[in-house]
């Protein structure tokens, strides 16, 4: 029976092999870091338009607590709005972007019909979508359609990956053991898709972030938090515009940090790590 002190060992010396110890010790370095540097510049320019840490983290805990001015609601107020544009834009990427990802895979009829389309459209960088959106879906649909255009790109490209990385000799012990295609797709094909989808959800997530600052500055309705970033710069409240870049820092590492970590589980689930 091992001691509970052996156990400790055992378990930190796991920690020390994977590198944990050495992140844990050398992220908030990294962070205390660059806030000195951040500290410094603020001194050294000495403008409004860059406040240093400690100002802007009173404006972080400000916006929590008092209305924007003329906008009137309060930061967990645009960060509901943002999550509301960002959940539709994803389910719908998703719900669009998995079965043809599928399909493409899959079958190649289909992957020859829909990849000359695809091609077309893969290259347009999704901010180029904003104005297009905007005008035909407007304001609350405008958002979110760049969001699915962000999110619906790198899941497609990694569920066709996943589909075609399938172990050709799973597909052909489901066969021998009389597998039809619909069972060799949902017993085989797609299980070993899913780490794959996990892997385009990961990227989705830090794109769909990006998009959706870019098309609340330019147009929003009920609030958001890139169009509160942009209001304060036209305000010329800078603190106010660095906490709300800061918010979707941190919204930005949850959900890819919620979604990296069940990438690694099913992986390390299904023997791939």
């Amino acid at each position: 029976m091992i001691s509970p002190w052996e156990r400790l060992k055992k378990k930190w010396r796991k920690i020390s092999e994977t590198g944990t110890l050495r992140i844990l010790w050398i992220t908030p370095l990294s962070l205390a870091g660059f806030l000195v540097v951040w500290w410094l510049f603020s001194i050294v320019i000495n403008r409004a338009y860059l406040p240093g840490p400690y100002e802007v983290f009173q404006a972080f805990v400000d916006s929590f607590l008092t209305p924007a001015p003329s906008l009137g609601i309060t930061m967990d107020d645009n960060i509901a709005s943002s999550l509301q544009r960002f959940l539709l834009g994803f389910v719908l990427a998703f719900c669009v972007a998995v079965p043809l990802g599928l399909m493409m895979g899959f079958f190649r009829t289909a992957e020859t019909v829909a990849k000359p389309v695809i091609e077309v459209f893969r290259p347009i960088p999704p901010i180029a979508w904003v104005p297009v959106f905007l005008l035909i879906f407007k304001l609350f649909w405008g958002p979110v359609m760049v969001i699915f255009i962000g999110v619906f790109f790198p899941l497609l490209s990694n569920v066709i990956f996943g589909v075609k990385s399938v172990d050709p000799t799973l597909i052909d012990a489901a066969r021998t053991l009389g597998a039809d295609r619909i069972r060799l797709f949902t017993k085989v094909i797609f299980p070993s898709t899913v780490p794959f989808l996990m892997t385009g959800i990961t990227i989705g997530l830090g794109i769909g972030w990006m998009c959706i600052v870019a098309a609340e500055m330019i147009g929003a309705v009920g609030g958001g938090v890139g169009y509160y970033i942009y209001f304060m710069e036209q305000l010329g409240k800078y603190e106010y515009m660095y906490a709300g870049m800061v918010v979707i820092a941190i919204l930005g590492i949850l959900t890819v940090g919620i979604s990296r970590y069940i990438e690694q589980y099913l992986s390390r689930l299904m023997g791939m790590k």
